[in-house]
């Protein structure tokens, strides 16, 4: 819900930033329209427990309307990389328990994504060893990244149907975890190659059975993971993450349009707390979202092409998107809202061989538009004494 009000750093003389509105997303009241995007950073140490680093880069970040964490694994089995985070144990609870206080003494609101691999896992990527599992045993071509360098990909088993079952309980699991870790809810992480997506995807998804051939098929599994997520923690604290057409990790849709339809169709009466859409230039998803979904709508633009302030204002003004997920500003840009209100440009990004290494350098070493340069006012300075190779 439009709750419209002017930020209180923002120049009155000015017109309104609509960026800098507030919004009603079901319990929350949002001080912006800003939401920062989950982004993988490998902060977490590698039984997916996250650090006092992640503690200090989301308490950083808490201006935002809305913070969606990077992705968490539901599971071991969905664990895409070791020093990814998870939610499946005690000590992971904890562990985000720790990062969600400091975010709310902050005054921020944080989701939790929940991101099955799939496909996209390896053996070497996961604390069992164990192999990855998919809808089809179709592997990816291109190399895996692990902290001994890129791999070979291995051949995903394909899930029995009781699999199915246990994975669908394993999100719905994860999801009350995260509310025992103090987040305020959920995303689905429905897009970009993960385990939704390849059950959507016309070349991961080879099955006969209920789960594949035609649209009613394929939508099944996505359909079933939101219906038990919603009903674990409440649809208004559930939101759903969507790609159409997006070929991230080699994904094969010939016609998304026909598929994503009905599967908003069945998801919309669940009164979920938002739809999430990463536009694609080959494909109009925020145009066929904002005509198949009547809830509240994330856009994002920013996974092929750079988000700007401009950019990310021009999908409100032009009524593509309710709200507007930010992502690689935030890497240089703690304080990404502030900036807005203050009139301050949008960092650079200094350095891209640090997005995804161990330590502190590249992820929470950037300042404030108001702080000396290497301080970002938590304690951690440009050091990294836990760099590992950086994944190129």
């Amino acid at each position: 819900m439009d709750t419209s009000t002017k930020h209180p750093n923002e120049d009155p003389n000015q017109t309104p930033n609509p960026l800098l509105s507030t919004y009603d997303l079901g319990p929350l009241h949002l001080p912006n329209r800003v939401v920062m995007a989950p982004m993988t950073r490998l902060r977490a140490d590698r039984d997916g427990v996250p650090t006092e680093l992640m503690t200090a880069y989301y308490t950083q970040r808490a201006g935002a309307g809305l913070i969606v964490s990077e992705g968490i694994a539901p599971s071991m089995a969905g664990q895409q990389y070791l020093t990814e985070p998870g939610l499946y144990s005690a000590e992971q609870v904890r562990g985000w328990r720790r990062v969600t206080d400091a975010v709310h003494a902050a005054g921020g609101r944080i989701f939790a994504q929940l991101m099955h691999a799939g496909r996209g896992g390896h053996p070497a990527n996961r604390p069992d060893g164990g192999t990855p599992v998919a809808p089809s045993a179709v592997p990816r071509t291109d190399l895996v990244h692990t902290l001994d360098g890129k791999v070979a990909p291995v051949s995903p088993r394909a899930l029995t149907t009781g699999e199915i079952a246990r994975t669908v309980t394993e999100y719905a699991d994860a999801a009350r975890a995260a509310l025992r870790a103090g987040f305020d809810g959920v995303e689905i992480h429905g897009a970009n190659g993960y385990l939704p997506h390849q059950f959507l995807a016309d070349n991961t998804n080879l099955r006969t059975d209920a789960y594949g051939g035609g649209t009613s098929g394929r939508i099944r599994f996505p359909v079933e993971v939101t219906e038990a997520v919603a009903d674990a923690v409440g649809a208004d604290r559930v939101g759903l993450r969507l790609s159409p057409g997006n070929r991230q990790f080699e994904m094969v849709e010939r016609d998304p349009a026909p598929v994503y339809r009905e599967l908003l169709r069945l998801i919309a009466p669940l009164g979920l707390a938002y739809l999430h859409v990463t536009e694609d230039p080959r494909h109009p998803a925020l145009a066929e979202a904002r005509r198949d979904w009547s809830g509240t709508l994330v856009g994002n633009t920013g996974e092929h092409e750079a988000t700007t302030p401009q950019s990310a204002a021009a999908l409100l003004d032009g009524g593509r998107a309710d709200l507007v997920s930010v992502g690689r500003p935030y890497i240089a840009n703690p304080d990404v809202v502030e900036r807005l209100a203050a009139g301050v440009p949008w960092a650079e990004i200094r350095e891209k061989n640090f997005h995804y290494t161990s330590g502190a350098r590249g992820y929470v070493d950037y300042p404030g538009h108001d702080e000396a340069d290497g301080t970002s006012g938590n304690g951690f300075v440009g050091g990294n004494e836990y760099l590992v190779a950086p994944l190129t």
